[in-house]
């Protein structure tokens, strides 16, 4: 075996590690450049846990206050495929910005003073992956200032697309001026650039600034650019500079192409100006470049999205004079637009066109001519329409299903309906709530309720989730006010086969309350008691609106309490609703500590409540003119006061002013006729009784803080104990 010959070390360079310097060639240490792994972040284990540690420090209040708190700084590193995209050089710099956070400084020009040139290709790479703008254009600009170095073409366009991919793009529109300053005239190529990033971001009027900038630099554009240019505007809605732009178009001896006429053909569409569009198709025809169908579907397509159907009209008669023949899809596009603008008999024409010409006919226009049918109330065509789907080969929809039974079922062929539905189910098509609900709706109205039940047992078989339906249903009765009274009839007949929750309580309480049937609604909420139903906070809610309405206003509380030891919140109508019971009843102080605690948990309370704070704070001032200051301003945003806003003039003026500054304000509300001559009465009794009551409390809180309980007691006084 002959002798291992020793293997020759590998030349150190600066991938590896360092080299001996020498008169052109600096030394480059390795580090985050040579050694790729340096660069993550460092271990957490090697450092010593100071989560359970304590620090005397932080627990001086002097110590954090003296501190400048400094942002923890995020680094951002390039992924492994991008830093295999990467020359050596690239990525040294791209590492010197990382190791400064990405902030431009003496450290970072250090770093770049190693390289022993610069070449404008790699300013170029290093730009495209770097994110930062600030510090992309410091190091452009250093580059620049090296000696002997130029920036080329590549250079600049690296730096535009860096600004506009950091939203920097009026920086980006700079770039020209700059290219000149430097003397590197720019190109048609770097309006280009711009004009297609401001296009794709839809900045029309930033498409004409570059394409005005590129004027004063003497540049025409090729026809696709203004072609590129035309269509930007016309799709931020800036029609009118895009028909100054196709003058200059015209002024240069520029010949039209088709997508040159199509762009200002769906411009004109859009904005209506159908005039002008058959000028341009006329220019289009002169031309020889007549428009083909799909010319012409674009065109009905805009005029669809804008709702102009007569105009659509006239494209597709403009269509056949052209002797061009439409196809599925426009026939697809007009007969969608007819049908959902209410002309369907319109739309039905053109389908029986489609059918005399042997068109294949998609299944979309079926649903939309039953649809709009139904609506019509023509539901014998679209049971022809459901027919001749059938016998063309097709398998109807769900949609084109529900749309029919709730057809059926609004002229009262509940039969028929009952029946399709059944088909539905047999061609496994999974029915849903839309499928049922006109059924039991139908059901409901007609009183055959032995049905109703029998279609929620075959519900379960489906496995439909027949409660959560249920409370779908009841929601969708109570819509309309007129069948509250239906549906509570329902769900008494629903009781006795376990087809109720507090949901549906809820909803039947709640439009009760809503009609004016509050008694019936408490009676809803004592059931639920008595059946131990789990009662939520909207039950609660709910019940406080009623027992307010029905006098009941110490019930009201106690069901805020329960609401309150629930760990929920009343509702914003609960709350206002409170307020009210309790100044009726001259608790004032209370309702005056519910609109303080309701504006402190809902994010946007009743306007009167935050009125009420307005007023309790300009009775501090003890003037009756800044008060009425608040209720102008309150009466101008179409807020007339109630009973709480009253109340709170009567609390703040007893706490801070007097009865004679209360009585301006209600003179004034009187005046404006706001109040009436007995409710001002009635407000002044209560004015008086409330002030009595401030002032006994002071005076039981004097004699209490000057230790005369004793005396009082001894002299046979029980004002104390009472």
């Amino acid at each position: 075996m002959p002798p291992k010959t020793p293997q020759r070390p590998l030349k150190p360079y600066f991938f590896y590690g360092y080299r001996k310097p020498s008169q052109n060639r600096p030394t480059v240490y390795g580090g985050l450049f040579s050694n790729r792994q340096s660069i993550r972040r460092p271990e957490t284990k090697s450092q010593p846990d100071q989560s359970h540690s304590f620090d005397l420090k932080k627990w001086d209040p002097h110590y954090l206050s003296n501190q400048t708190p400094t942002p923890p700084s995020k680094p951002i590193f390039l992924s492994h495929t991008q830093s295999q995209r990467l020359s050596p050089i690239a990525r040294f710099i791209i590492d010197a910005f990382r190791k400064n956070q990405s902030q431009w400084g003496p450290q970072v020009v250090t770093q770049l003073n190693k390289l022993r040139r610069v070449t404008p290709d790699l300013v170029a790479e290093v730009l495209k992956f770097e994110n930062n703008p600030v510090l992309a254009s410091k190091f452009f600009h250093w580059v620049g200032k090296q000696k002997g170095y130029s920036h080329n073409f590549a250079a600049y366009n690296a730096l535009a697309y860096c600004l506009n991919r950091n939203n920097a793009f009026r920086a980006a529109d700079q770039v020209p001026e700059l290219m000149d300053s430097q003397g590197k005239p720019p190109t048609e190529k770097q309006f280009e650039i711009l004009i297609r990033m401001h296009s794709d971001c839809n900045r029309g009027l930033r498409v004409f600034y570059v394409y005005q900038k590129m004027k004063k630099f003497g540049l025409v554009p090729r026809i696709f650019l203004y072609n590129r240019i035309m269509d930007a505007l016309v799709r931020t809605n800036y029609l009118d500079l895009a028909v100054s732009v196709y003058q200059d178009f015209k002024g240069h001896g520029l010949v039209e192409e088709s997508v040159t006429y199509m762009i200002l053909v769906k411009g004109f569409c859009k904005a209506g100006r159908i005039q002008e569009m058959f000028e341009i198709l006329e220019k289009m025809r002169e031309n020889l470049c007549k428009p083909d169908v799909f010319a012409y579907t674009a065109m009905i397509k805009v005029l669809v999205s804008e709702g102009n159907l007569d105009a659509c009209l006239l494209v597709w008669e403009e269509m056949r004079k052209d002797m061009v023949e439409p196809d599925v899809m426009a026939y697809v596009t007009l007969i969608t637009g007819l049908c959902k603008g209410g002309r369907v008999e319109k739309g039905y024409e053109l389908f029986r066109e489609m059918k005399e010409k042997g068109i294949l006919i998609d299944r979309a226009i079926y649903g939309v001519l039953v649809e709009e049918f139904v609506g019509k109330g023509k539901v014998g065509k679209a049971c022809d329409l459901l027919k001749d789907l059938v016998e063309s080969g097709y398998r109807a929809d769900l949609r084109i299903y529900n749309s029919i039974i709730e057809g059926l079922c609004n002229v009262k062929r509940i039969d028929k309906a009952y029946k399709l539905f059944e088909v539905t189910v047999q061609d496994g098509l999974e029915p849903d709530f839309a499928t049922v609900n006109p059924l039991l709706l139908c059901y409901a109205k007609m009183g055959r309720m032995d049905e109703f039940c029998k279609l929620l047992a075959q519900m379960e078989k489906l496995k439909f989730c027949v409660v959560a339906d249920l409370e779908k249903f009841f929601e969708f009765l109570v819509g309309n006010e007129e069948r509250v009274m239906m549906a509570l009839k329902v769900f008494e007949e629903l009781k006795g086969k376990r087809y109720n929750s507090v949901s549906i309580y809820n909803i039947l309480m709640g439009a009760l309350l809503k009609i004016g049937e509050v008694k019936k609604a408490l009676l809803l909420f004592d059931e639920m008691k008595v059946l131990n139903f789990e009662l939520n906070s909207t039950t609660y809610s709910i019940a406080i609106q009623c027992f307010v309405e029905n006098g009941g206003v110490q019930e009201a509380c106690e069901c805020h309490n329960k609401i309150i030891e629930m760990s929920q919140i009343p509702s914003v109508a609960a709350y206002y609703s409170l307020a009210k019971g309790l100044c009726r009843i001259g608790e004032i102080d209370a309702a005056m500590m519910l609109v303080c605690d309701c504006l402190g948990n809902v994010t946007s309370g009743p306007p009167e409540f935050k009125y009420t704070l307005a007023i309790l704070h300009m009775c501090k001032t003890g003037d009756a003119q800044k008060v009425i200051e608040v209720l102008d301003e309150m009466m101008q945003e179409g807020c007339p006061p109630d009973d709480v806003i009253c109340s709170s003039i009567i609390s703040g003026m007893c706490k801070h002013g007097t009865l004679e500054e209360a009585r301006k304000v209600f003179a004034n509300l009187r005046d404006h006729k706001l109040l009436t001559e007995a409710n001002t009465i009635v407000y002044d009794e209560i004015l008086i009784e409330h002030m009595k009551k401030k002032t006994a409390d002071l005076v039981m809180l004097g004699l209490k803080f000057f230790g005369l309980e004793s005396k009082l007691k001894a002299k046979g006084s029980t004002l104390l104990s009472s």
